[in-house]
C-alpha cells in the first residue's frame, strides 16, 4: 500500500526554462504601447527643423525626403530614406531638436516609437539593439561613402551612384521597380550640380539603356558600369 501511495503522489512541476524570444522585425511591423502606426500623403510634411524631436521613426513603406535649410533660405537634401530605414536616431542620442525636415514623397507608412520606449528596448532587448547598431554603422558607412563621391567623383558618376541607391540596389532585397517621384531639382541639390545637367545625364543614360520611363522611372542594374568606369 505504501508503495501504491508513492506513486500517487503529485510530482512538483518543473519551472520552464525556456527564454523569451524577442522578434525585432514583428516589433517594428506593429503598433503597441507608446507606438503607432501613422499614413502620410505624398508632400506631407512629417516633421519640420528645429521643431522637439521626442520620438524615432521607422520606415514601413514608402519613402521621406529629409532637407536643411540654412539661415539664408537654401534648402539642401541630405536623404531620401525608404523600407526599413530610421528617421529621426539622434533622440536616441539627447537630441532635443529636429535638425532636418521630413517630407513624404510617396505614400508613406511609418511606426513612430517614442524616445522612452526606444531606449527600454534597446536596453532589454539584444536582438533589437544588434539591428540598430548595425543600421546605424551602415547608415554612417554610407555618409562617408557619400563625401568621398562629392570629393572625388565626376556628376556624372554622382547621379549614377545616387539612383542606385535610390533604387536600392546592394541592399539585399529586391531593387524598386518604379522609383519614387523626384524631380531633376531634388537630383541636382543631392549632387551638388545644377538641374541642366542633370537633364543631359539622364537623357543619356537613358539613350544607353540604364534607365527608362514606364510609369515612372526604372533603374537597371547596368548603370553600375558608370560607376565603376574609370
Amino acid at each position: 500500500m505504501q508503495e501504491i501511495a508513492s506513486s500517487n503522489r503529485i510530482k512538483p512541476k518543473r519551472k520552464s526554462t525556456q527564454k523569451h524570444t524577442f522578434n525585432a522585425q514583428a516589433f517594428l511591423d506593429s503598433a503597441g504601447v507608446s507606438r503607432k502606426v501613422v499614413e502620410y500623403q505624398r508632400t506631407r510634411k512629417i516633421f519640420s527643423q528645429g521643431e522637439p524631436a521626442t520620438s524615432v521613426m521607422y520606415v514601413q513603406k514608402g519613402s521621406v525626403k529629409l532637407t536643411v535649410v540654412n539661415e539664408v533660405g537654401k534648402e539642401a537634401v541630405l536623404a531620401i530614406l525608404g523600407p526599413r530605414d530610421f528617421i529621426g536616431e539622434g533622440v536616441v542620442a539627447g537630441q532635443s531638436v529636429r535638425m532636418a525636415t521630413a517630407t513624404a514623397i510617396a505614400p508613406t507608412t511609418l511606426l513612430i516609437i517614442e524616445r522612452s520606449e526606444m531606449v527600454r528596448v534597446l536596453h532589454s532587448e539584444h536582438a533589437f539593439s544588434d539591428r540598430f547598431m548595425s543600421y546605424m554603422l551602415s547608415r554612417n558607412i554610407r555618409i562617408e561613402e557619400d563625401l568621398i563621391d562629392q570629393l572625388f567623383n565626376s556628376s556624372e558618376k554622382r547621379l549614377a551612384r545616387t539612383l542606385l541607391l535610390l533604387a536600392r540596389y546592394g541592399k539585399g532585397a529586391h531593387p524598386l521597380k518604379t522609383l519614387p517621384k523626384i524631380s531633376q531639382e531634388v537630383l541636382a541639390g543631392m549632387i551638388g550640380t545644377t538641374r541642366s545637367r542633370v537633364s543631359y545625364f539622364m537623357n543619356k543614360f537613358r539613350k544607353l539603356g540604364f534607365i527608362h520611363y514606364n510609369g515612372g522611372l526604372q533603374v537597371h542594374e547596368s548603370l553600375l558600369t558608370v560607376v565603376l568606369h574609370e
